[in-house]
């Protein structure tokens, strides 16, 4: 079973797959603007040189597909397992209490953006590979390790590089929790819009921002107003944000009032973990006395279909679940409001009971309604995998050797690398129970679970492909 073996070659090279994590966490590495040769910007690019350049120094065989992905194989037989990760990251955002790209760590514990998902997990992945090749145990069928550089925003580099390659039989992801994720929720994530005449009748609101990316519960919404003095902005928001179980700050600059909300930043697939400035900005706004105008009005049904607190869907009709991959969510996780118009983007996952007739018709329906219009997008499947299949099985039974615990499959919100490939399936690198700060500020990685999970991996390569 080599288990010993293993468990001795990743006690010596602790340190050595740390200090490689801590490389790769220093480059900021999240979507930019497409450069000549760089299809999702500098960092993701840098990036991807980076870590095949570490792993072609441990006498791995590396490729690169015009830097949408890299390759890493440990010999040139027919693969027969891939193993799926990402080296780009979501922004860093605020609220940080160390270098976002600077790993530190502390108290069993790394930090810095991408510690978790996904520059730990594929790292702890290459090391896997690089274990069976130092330890000379004889495969017959080759594991490739893909590394991906746009994960977080639509998964455009797999799709180039499965267009040149074929699926491996056998596919997972370490971008996600233990035991193993066999279904991922469907997704709907679009953004609607409202115009109106601009209006300068007082009190008014002249903007309102939140909001940087789509998959991502945001921290902070500014707003500014006019036509308030500070001192009735302050009397009446104190009472309401403290109910909302927010932060706020006011500033007055030329008798204008700005508005900043502080909330709790989430990954968007699960909006209820989080505590969104938006839809408190919204519910704040809705709830003062401004003049009568179309744009107010729009704002007050954006809050109406939005409700600060309604995670799943209820106030736009579409609130329902399943018992096999649970409830469907949804987040306003972009707003953007002047005086003429207004923009929204939302991420919504969808259960395996949803289609586009109970969630696209049914929001579009209710935003036309309130003066609204959605932009039509058809929704992203669900993907799913039988648990009986021998990848899943084979997992389970590792995951069960390895940590003593019952090994389970679960249905998650997110969805992973592997959301378009059949048969493919997330395993690791959390372990049940810890919030690893995944999109949100202070974002880490338990060693010993990273530590774990190249064991984890190394056997399941032996096993595979032996």
């Amino acid at each position: 079973m080599y288990k010993q073996q293993i468990e001795e070659y990743f006690s010596k090279h602790k340190k050595e797959l740390l200090e490689d994590i801590g490389k790769l966490i220093a480059v900021q590495s999240d979507r930019s603007e497409a450069k000549p040769g760089m299809p999702f910007g500098k960092g993701p690019a840098k990036a991807l040189e980076l870590a095949l350049n570490i792993a072609k120094e441990k006498g791995l065989i590396t490729k690169n597909y015009e830097n949408y992905v890299g390759t890493v194989d440990v010999n040139d037989k027919e693969t027969e397992l891939g193993i799926l990760a990402h080296l780009d990251v979501v922004p860093a955002g605020t609220g940080w209490t160390t270098n976002p790209y600077e790993m530190v760590e502390k108290s069993g514990k790394i930090y810095g953006r991408g510690t978790a998902d996904d520059k730990g997990p594929a790292v702890a992945a290459l090391y896997a590979l690089k274990a069976v090749k130092d330890l000379n145990i004889p495969l017959s069928k080759n594991v490739r390790l893909i590394l991906g550089t746009d994960e977080e925003c639509g998964s455009n580099d797999i799709a180039y590089y499965f267009s040149k390659e074929k699926v491996p039989p056998k596919t997972f992801s370490p971008d996600g929790e233990y035991p193993v994720i066999n279904i991922e929720k469907g997704s709907f994530r679009s953004s609607f819009t409202g115009r109106y005449q601009k209006n300068e009748s007082l009190p008014r609101i002249i903007s309102i921002n939140g909001g940087l990316k789509q998959n991502m519960v945001p921290k902070l919404c500014e707003a500014v107003i006019e036509g308030f003095t500070l001192l009735e902005v302050e009397d009446y928001i104190k009472p309401v944000a403290k109910q909302l179980k927010v932060k706020y700050e006011l500033l007055e600059s030329n008798q204008e009032v700005h508005i900043t909300i502080e909330g709790n930043s989430a990954h968007g697939s699960t909006p209820e973990l989080g505590n969104n400035p938006i839809t408190a900005m919204l519910t704040i706004l809705s709830g003062m006395s401004f003049a009568k105008s179309e744009g107010f009005n729009r704002i007050c049904s954006v809050n109406k279909l939005y409700p600060h607190g309604d995670f799943y869907g209820e106030a736009l009709g579409i609130n329902m679940s399943d018992d096999e991959s649970g409830k469907l969510t949804i987040g306003l996780n972009i707003f953007e409001y002047n005086e003429e118009s207004l923009k929204g983007s939302f991420d919504c996952r969808s259960p395996l009971c949803a289609n586009d007739d109970n969630v696209v018709s049914v929001m579009e329906m209710n935003m036309i309604r309130e003066g609204l219009f959605l932009e039509i997008e058809k929704m992203n499947p669900p993907h799913y995998v039988d648990k009986n299949s021998e990848l899943v099985q084979n997992l389970l039974k590792v995951y069960e050797d390895y940590t003593g615990k019952e090994g389970q499959c679960l249905a998650i919100g997110g969805g992973t690398y592997v959301h378009h490939i059949e048969g493919g399936v997330c395993f690791g690198c959390s372990m049940p129970g810890t919030d690893n700060h995944m999109h949100s500020s202070d974002e880490f990685a338990v060693i010993d679970e990273l530590m774990l999970s190249a064991k984890m991996f190394t056997q399941i390569i032996i096993d595979i492909c032996a």
